[in-house]
């Protein structure tokens, strides 16, 4: 059933390969087509995650196809934050050669800090040339100075996201996200609606982070996935979908 959304892409979504998921890469895509997407990343958790990838995982990924089954495809990693100045867990030779990287904080990789060492980390990620945005800038466990993580990544061009798993699996996050969705809304920063799905029925479910974004009055040409022109510009891979 597609999604009554005006969402074309789901940027963050994991297979099997992550050790915590459920489907295969074939799975995500066809229901990435069934619910009427364009664009899919595949972004498995970086190897400090325990029970996720090898490095040669990233190092492959070009194997996958740009376009299959009527979707495009994006090759990237939820590379984890490993220490409070925001340094990741793949290397820069990983990294550029992935379309898309988010960094997040994960508490089997690095444990929650204060509000200030939390902030550190998460600004420090978004200064990384290889980051494109930050995952579940809201999570509870990791308290950061909201305005200052969406003040900063509209300065660098980087994303935050919307997460709709936090409110499944990061209790306390709906108005913590709100709270960052309105300084995003200030700073005009980049915001990416995604579904972190870790089994392919979740692909493409967005409702209760789209609820943030009309609640926060967040301008739907800020939002990143509203189209797939956007997507693949602001990744600079618009010619694979040109040719």
């Amino acid at each position: 059933m597609k999604t009554d959304l005006p969402l074309v892409a789901d940027l963050h979504t994991h297979t099997l390969a992550s050790g915590h998921a459920y489907s295969t890469v074939q799975e995500m895509i066809l229901t990435a087509r069934e619910k009427g997407l364009e664009v899919l990343a595949l972004t498995e958790h970086g190897p400090a995650m325990p029970g996720s990838c090898h490095l040669y995982y990233f190092g492959n990924m070009r194997v996958i196809p740009r376009q299959w089954n009527g979707v495009f495809v994006l090759r990237g990693v939820e590379a984890n934050i490993i220490d409070y100045q925001g340094n990741v867990d793949l290397k820069p030779r990983y990294l550029k050669k992935l379309d898309i990287v988010w960094a997040g904080l994960h508490a089997p990789c690095l444990e929650p800090g204060t509000v200030e060492e939390n902030t550190a980390a998460l600004t420090g990620a978004l200064c990384n040339p290889f980051v494109c945005g930050i995952t579940h800038p809201g999570n509870p466990k990791f308290p950061v100075d909201e305005e200052k993580i969406a003040e900063v990544a509209a300065r660098e061009g980087k994303m935050l996201e919307i997460n709709n798993s936090s409110f499944l699996v990061r209790e306390g996050s709906f108005d913590r996200c709100l709270q960052i969705a309105h300084f995003c809304r200030r700073y005009k920063t980049i915001v990416c609606v995604n579904s972190d799905a870790h089994i392919a029925r979740d692909v493409g479910n967005f409702q209760q982070a789209w609820q943030i974004v009309q609640q926060a009055q967040i301008p739907e040409d800020q939002v990143l996935n509203t189209s797939m022109e956007k997507v693949l510009s602001f990744f600079n891979i618009i010619d694979d979908w040109i040719n």
